[in-house]
C-alpha cells in the first residue's frame, strides 16, 4: 500500500504561531520577510495577511515562499 502524506497548505488567515506549529524550520522564511515577532504575543492573534499589511510585504509572494519551502521540507522526510 502506498501511503500519501498530506501537506497542509499555509493560508493568509493563519497566524505566525500556526505556521510554526506546522513546521518550525519555516522561521527562516519569516525572518527573511522581516518578521522577527514570532515570540511576541501578537504572533498568536495576527494573521499572515495582517502581518503583511503592517510590515509592508507582498502577501502572495510570502505565501508562495512559505508553501514552497514547506513542500521542500516535506520532501526531505520521505
Amino acid at each position: 500500500m502506498i501511503e500519501k502524506k498530506i501537506i497542509k497548505k499555509i493560508t493568509k488567515d493563519m497566524t505566525l504561531d500556526e505556521v510554526l506549529e506546522i513546521e518550525p524550520r519555516l522561521v527562516a522564511v519569516l525572518l527573511g520577510f522581516g518578521l522577527h515577532c514570532f515570540g511576541c504575543p501578537v504572533s498568536q492573534i495576527e494573521s499572515l495577511e495582517e502581518a503583511s499589511e503592517v510590515h509592508g510585504f507582498d502577501l502572495d509572494l510570502f505565501l508562495e515562499e512559505l508553501n514552497t519551502t514547506l513542500e521542500e521540507f516535506e520532501g526531505e522526510k520521505k
